[in-house]
């Protein structure tokens, strides 16, 4: 079995690794809503994509009169 000839010093590694930061994700603003969206997908917040109703989402004023019953 071969053997690395020489060893990778830590500055070489730290090199290398150097282009694996995290990027921004682009976002862009839903059509309907205006909030910041991930391109391709549909808005969590109101449900659209692309001018169609896709996802049913319950609004937030039902969301808190659901937990004040509860409590």
């Amino acid at each position: 079995m071969s053997v690395p000839t020489k060893r990778r010093t830590s500055s070489q590694k730290r090199r290398r690794h150097s282009h694996f930061y995290l990027k921004k994700q682009p976002l862009g603003t839903c059509s309907q809503c205006g909030q910041a969206v991930l391109p391709h997908t549909a808005c969590s917040y109101c449900g659209y994509y692309k001018g169609k109703l896709v996802l049913k989402v319950k609004s937030q004023k039902s969301l808190k009169s659901k937990k004040k019953k509860q409590q």
